[in-house]
């Protein structure tokens, strides 16, 4: 039997392990990126390591995330970040000049190389057909100091694509169907692979779309072949050495199959407030609309955009639309510029946004009350655009412009009958104007020693965490429903310049579940852990969906949560959890959740011993009325950082040894 592209490429970097779906496996790093919201942390952290210059191939720091710089938070991180680069031998990708994701597919991803990135959407570099996971800081740290990453192996589902996209439906038509068969719960272990006519038809930038949105199925990666559409991709971005023809072999067996046919696809929205509330546009169009944004790195591309500044020149959007546009690299947007599309939206009314992140994370544009936003972005959870109570959907470009012109949800196919206009089909230019100047080279060995690191006095050490104790005394703080996410943890926004002094991010865990009159979780984790009473965390299925921010699992620990217990958790928050010494337990019985409530007392008498060589935990109410079983889902290495009080000791103690 031969191999799926997936096990080609990890059978090529094994360095721990054996590939048998399930169990653990180390595989070799070539490449690492980190963003400013991730990325200062991580390199607080590698420096705790003394690792000094990176061992990987190629590692790149980015700003993409953290740009407003209300207060001098944002450009403290950024000099950080900058000389800390500049010091440890990283290529740095200055602000304004893209997103990480966007420009990594550009200027850096290559198909058969292993990608890390601290940021959950890393593998739309997948699209290129380049094995890129999303892990949290830590994990990207050991990597970069030439550590193996470990996880679990995947099963690989294969999505036979047949048939060709019609006109107006669009590679986010595709994700969204996969979405609505899937859902965002469950797929923890999975791998994805497309393969079949229907993937050979589709461009890399639409490829890197559908890669870009599996981290919301939330499975491990997602990956195309290298292909003609691979070389032709590199060849115009002046990278055509980097490609290398890469393919399931032809008796490659899948663990599961789903066939998508492509002609056979409409425009689709996922409604608020999950990527999986999946309906066709002809089900909700009508609906009003006061905002549509187009950008972020699910779909930010010249071909992207080229298409939307098609459609609205000679026209304007609907005088009650506030309409942006975000695009996703500089290259991308001095592409426009030069080529007249960039004036053609400008005069149709759109508002021109930096190359970044933007509104995807809740920095600006948050909607008006009750209004109904329509994004070309990869998330819409509850709250997520900075407005309680927000009503967005996440949409293809195509849809987004037609709505753009009516002010109301509008689908596509019928922007014939509405306008005198045909679709606008985008080829790849014969070539990109490329501009690298705002991305930093590493420096020789020499010149880097003369670095000096800037840290500014709003960024703080993280503390180690403690150790576990062989009996724990614990009190659920809160008990959340199913499909938590990391936003819920730990909000963005406003609150993301934070996230580089943990005791002050600390404060808004779990903020949007606080009450107005009442102590905050925070509040009251402090003072459990001031007596040293352990703080506990009980949630539903698929617990710590969405951002790989670290900090869901770091700042918790700060505040003294030692154990969190769900029906079901997420692969990187899991990970998370265990980096950081928080144990991650699972109800034997899911029926054992309704019997636990916020503030009960909780004890487990032998926790090390557990940990140490057992796959199950008891559990005790303190008044003795009720006694349960906990699942203890964990790998020989994962035992080792919990009894180690983390990861960052346990490397130490690994070097050491």
């Amino acid at each position: 039997m031969g191999q799926t592209l997936v096990y080609r490429i990890l059978s090529g970097h094994l360095v721990d392990g054996k590939l048998t779906a399930g169990g653990q496996i180390g595989i070799r790093i070539d490449q690492t990126l980190t963003q400013d919201a991730t990325g200062t942390t991580a390199f607080l952290l590698y420096e705790s390591m003394g690792a000094g210059t990176v061992k990987t191939d190629l590692s790149v720091s980015y700003i993409d995330h953290n740009m407003a710089g209300f207060g001098p938070e944002n450009h403290n991180d950024h000099l950080y970040l900058q000389t800390i680069a500049a010091k440890c031998g990283l290529y740095h990708s200055r602000a304004g000049n893209g997103i990480c994701h966007q420009v990594h597919l550009e200027r850096f991803a290559r198909p058969g190389a292993t990608l890390l990135g601290s940021d959950s959407h890393t593998p739309t570099a997948g699209g290129i057909g380049m094995l890129a996971i999303g892990a949290g800081g830590l994990d990207v740290a050991v990597a970069m100091a030439g550590g193996p990453f470990y996880l679990r192996c995947p099963k690989v589902l294969g999505v036979k694509l047949t048939g060709e996209l019609n006109q107006w439906v669009a590679a986010k038509d595709v994700i969204l169907k996969l979405l609505s068969i899937l859902t965002t719960k469950g797929n923890v272990g999975w791998a994805v692979e497309y393969f079949g006519e229907g993937a050979k038809r589709l461009s890399v930038p639409q490829r890197a779309t559908i890669t870009n949105m599996g981290a919301e199925l939330g499975v491990t990666t997602s990956i195309f072949a290298g292909d003609e559409q691979t070389r032709k991709f590199l060849a115009v971005r002046k990278r055509e050495q980097d490609h290398r023809p890469l393919a399931a072999d032809a008796d490659a067996e899948y663990d599961r199959v789903i066939e998508v046919n492509l002609s056979e696809l409409e425009p689709m929205a996922a409604c608020p407030s999950s990527p999986d509330n999946v309906k066709a546009i002809r089900e909700i169009a009508g609906l009003k609309t006061g905002q549509v944004i187009i950008g972020s790195c699910t779909n930010s591309s010249f071909a992207d955009l080229m298409m939307a500044a098609k459609v609205l020149k000679g026209r304007r959007v609907n005088n009650m639309v506030e309409f942006a546009i975000a695009p996703g690299s500089r290259d991308v947007l001095n592409m426009l510029a030069q080529n007249g599309a960039l004036a053609d939206m400008i005069a149709a009314g759109a508002r021109i946004l930096e190359s970044a992140c933007g509104p995807c994370i809740g920095q600006g544009l948050s909607p008006a009350d009750g209004l109904v936003s329509l994004r070309t972005f990869n998330r819409n959870f509850s709250g997520r655009s900075g407005t309680a109570g927000d009503k967005v959907y996440l949409v293809s470009p195509e849809t987004a412009v037609a709505s753009a012109l009516t002010g109301q949800i509008t689908d596509p196919r019928d922007l014939p009958k509405l306008f005198p206009l045909k679709y606008p089909k985008v080829e790849l230019p014969d070539e990109f104007i490329i501009n690298d100047n705002m991305i930093e080279r590493p420096l020789s060995e020499e010149k880097a020693a003369e670095v000096e690191v800037l840290r500014g006095p709003t960024i703080v050490v993280p503390e180690p965490p403690p150790a576990l104790p062989q009996k724990l005394t614990g009190r659920v703080l809160i008990k959340c429903g199913d499909k938590i996410t990391t936003d819920h943890i730990m909000p963005a926004g406003t609150f993301l310049k934070l996230r580089s002094n943990v005791p002050e991010y600390a404060k808004v865990v779990f903020h949007c579940f606080n009450e107005e009159d009442g102590p905050t979780f925070a509040q009251r984790a402090l003072e459990l852990k001031q007596k040293a009473i352990a703080g506990v965390i009980v949630a539903g299925e698929s617990y710590g969906q969405g951002s790989s921010r670290e900090h869901a699992a770091l700042c918790p620990m700060y505040l003294g949560v030692r154990v969190v217990i769900t029906k079901s958790i997420e692969r990187i928050h899991k990970a998370n959890l265990i980096n950081f010494c928080i144990v991650p337990i699972e109800f034997a019985q899911p029926a054992d959740y309704d019997k636990v409530e916020c503030g009960d007392e909780l004890g487990i008498d032998n926790l090390l011993e557990a940990i140490k060589g057992s796959d199950t935990v008891r559990i005790v109410k303190a008044d003795g009325s009720f006694e349960f079983v906990g699942r203890l889902e964990l790998s020989d290495r994962d035992r080792e950082i919990l009894l180690a009080a983390g990861l960052l000791n346990y490397t130490r103690k690994k070097t050491n040894e």
